[in-house]
């Protein structure tokens, strides 16, 4: 198989899937004697990206694979093709999801404890339906409460390729309380 011909099948293949693609699902794409190694198979990808480098779409690689996705900076246009707004979330649930992303594995105890508010059913609910947290394991305490980690979702949603990418929390801090509020865009 020449490399044009698997660039052009991991494109079409990319195009038509609902959800990012891992590497192991494009190597089933193949039959046995056909299939591309790992390492052509990350050359391809490469030349796809390389190949959108003019292009309002852009082949990026997040938790639970790659995919095409709308360059940030045209976004001002393509979110006016729909019509609902993204929904806004609370302060009480982004700090929730901070500190799991950022303490995970966490007992719902230990988030009250380090918010100093009780956690509501409603936000733990939101972040599970969402699929962005779930539950991990349970703490080998009495009672065993759950242990709350992220998911790939979480990853996809918020264009992380791993937790890596987080911004680290003194880069956080150096950002005032007016800075983090005034000019940012709401969570979707």
């Amino acid at each position: 198989m020449t490399p044009e011909l698997l660039c052009r099948i991991l494109e079409g293949a990319l195009l038509a899937a609902d959800r990012p693609l891992s590497l192991e699902q494009m190597e089933r794409l193949f039959e046995d004697a056909e299939r591309p190694s790992r390492a052509e198979l990350r050359q391809a990808l490469e030349a796809l990206a390389r190949a959108c480098d003019d292009r309002g779409y852009a082949l990026r690689q997040v938790g639970s694979g790659y995919r095409f996705q709308v360059r940030e900076a045209l976004s001002p246009w393509i979110s006016r093709l729909w019509e609902e707004r993204p929904p806004r979330y609370s302060r009480a649930l982004l700090e929730t999801l901070a500190l799991i992303a950022y303490r995970q594995p966490i007992t719902r105890a230990e988030i009250e404890a380090v918010r100093g508010v009780t956690v509501s059913t409603q936000i733990i609910k939101t972040l599970t339906e969402r699929e962005w947290v779930r539950v991990v394991g349970h703490k080998e305490v009495p009672g065993r409460p759950a242990l709350y980690g992220t998911t790939p979702r979480f990853l996809d949603y918020f264009n992380l390729s791993s937790l890596d990418d987080l911004p680290s929390l003194m880069a956080l801090k150096d950002l005032g309380p007016a800075q983090q509020q005034d000019g940012e865009p709401p969570v979707p």
